[in-house]
């Protein structure tokens, strides 16, 4: 069996796209399937698969229905299921405009499995609301021997972000190759990991080991979680607004806490293929 696919990437974090509309091309979206789907060498390549399907069409997600039309179905790299991706999202609103299955000039509902998500055109570029962070417990990570303090942000998926001197790739970071080692009883799923070095005022850099994907060149719910735990550290008062600018290796996500507490993440996203496959 041949189906569609489509390929994009928001500052590079990329995806592979499967629209299967009504559920019936792609079943359950096996782990097996993505897997093949990603692989770099051997499939498309992609640090996930999103699967654009309408939201009455997947069973677990169908009541948030009258709220959103469409809904992506996102997996990592690895087949696991993943509550969010802040990068996806902008690349699965892009595809819709780009079918003209959503109207660009209104705001544009997509169902997740952290609820509704809601994204708006800004120029060039797509803004999304990411809802209410919460900030949780300081907590720790590590690389081999070494170990730093991180902070426990949820974005709908878990986050620890740990502020270092360094992201080179030949420091104590190192490559981020392997998952950074973390505490099961905070995150019995699985965390994704940012190190973060400071730039100037409200200007950051990070790294991201994702859960599931390994080292990506983008992670938009890291770089939310990344400009909180900053503000937190910078002692954002409550109800004051403060805007962050988040370089990845992939590009710069502008981020803005709101005085009414929640997250707005701008940045750009871009389709760069389409065809059939039969993986």
């Amino acid at each position: 069996m041949t189906y569609p696919f489509l390929k994009g990437h928001g500052t590079q974090n990329d995806f592979v796209l499967l629209p299967d509309h009504d559920g019936s091309v792609h079943g359950a979206l096996d782990a097996a399937r993505v897997r093949a789907l990603c692989d770099r060498r051997a499939g498309l390549g992609g640090d996930g698969v999103l699967r654009v399907i309408r939201t009455a069409a997947l069973p677990e997600l169908a009541h948030l229905a009258d709220e959103a039309a469409w809904c992506m179905d996102y997996r990592n790299a690895d087949g696991s299921i993943s509550e969010m991706c802040g990068n996806g999202i902008r690349v699965f609103a892009r595809h819709l405009i780009d079918a003209g299955l959503v109207d660009a000039g209104r705001p544009i509902p997509i169902a997740t499995r952290d609820g509704v998500k809601v994204v708006d055109v800004v120029g060039d570029l797509l803004r999304v609301d990411m809802g209410v962070p919460r900030v949780l417990e300081e907590t720790a990570v590590s690389v081999g021997h070494l170990t730093w303090a991180a902070r426990h942000v949820d974005m709908g998926n878990p986050h620890a972000v740990a502020f270092v001197d360094s992201l080179d790739p030949a420091g104590p970071v190192g490559p981020l190759l392997e998952a950074p080692g973390h505490d099961p009883r905070v995150y019995p799923r699985g965390v994704n990991v940012e190190f973060v070095v400071r730039r100037g005022e409200r200007h950051v850099a990070m790294r991201v080991h994702e859960r599931g994907s390994g080292e990506t060149r983008s992670c938009g719910t890291g770089a939310c979680a990344v400009a909180v735990a900053t503000a937190v550290a910078d002692g954002r008062a409550a109800g004051e607004e403060v805007g962050y600018r988040v370089d990845l290796p992939g590009g710069t996500l502008h981020i803005a806490w709101t005085a009414a507490d929640r997250v707005l993440m701008t940045g750009p996203a871009v389709v760069v293929a389409e065809g059939v496959t039969d993986l």
